[in-house]
């Protein structure tokens, strides 16, 4: 049996080895959004009640930055900023539907990418790969929500 520390070795290589086959699909997209700018669309996605200081502490950014990758959004025609209903003095952070529809393609895009990897695999190799990845998931559990974030690992 393999040592843990050599298994984690395996998985941070494959680990990059996704992450350049999301990043292809990702620049398949014209033009293509800057990595930055498609965070702050998948957090607003993932949350309809972000505010501009929701969105900074998401990104671990001051929220003068926060703010400006949000301009450049929105002149772009991806993002809407309107008062929040609930109180006047915040601003709500909305996609638009063409934020949805490319957020939409890009899903798509990086699925049919990871289909196309996987396809190269033995079927038995594909639910072995299954079988281990539904496994680690139950063995981490909520570490991630409970993890402190790694600066060396965040976009902004």
């Amino acid at each position: 049996m393999e040592h843990a520390t050599d298994v984690a070795a395996a998985i941070e290589s494959s680990v990059e080895a996704l992450v350049a086959v999301l990043e292809r699909a990702r620049l398949t997209h014209t033009p293509v959004i800057p990595p930055a700018q498609l965070r702050v669309l998948t957090i607003v996605a993932e949350n309809r009640h972000t505010n501009m200081s929701r969105l900074a502490e998401a990104l671990d950014v001051v929220p003068s930055s926060a703010s400006r990758l949000c301009d450049r959004l929105e002149a772009t025609g991806l993002l809407r900023r309107v008062a929040d209903p609930r109180d006047r003095r915040e601003v709500r952070l909305l996609l638009t539907a063409a934020s949805r529809r490319l957020l939409s393609d890009l899903r798509e895009r990086r699925r049919e990418a990871l289909a196309g990897v996987l396809e190269r695999m033995p079927a038995s190799a594909r639910q072995d790969l299954l079988r281990a990845l539904r496994a680690f998931e139950a063995a981490s559990g909520d570490l991630g929500a409970e993890a402190p974030a790694d600066d060396d690992l965040r976009t902004a």
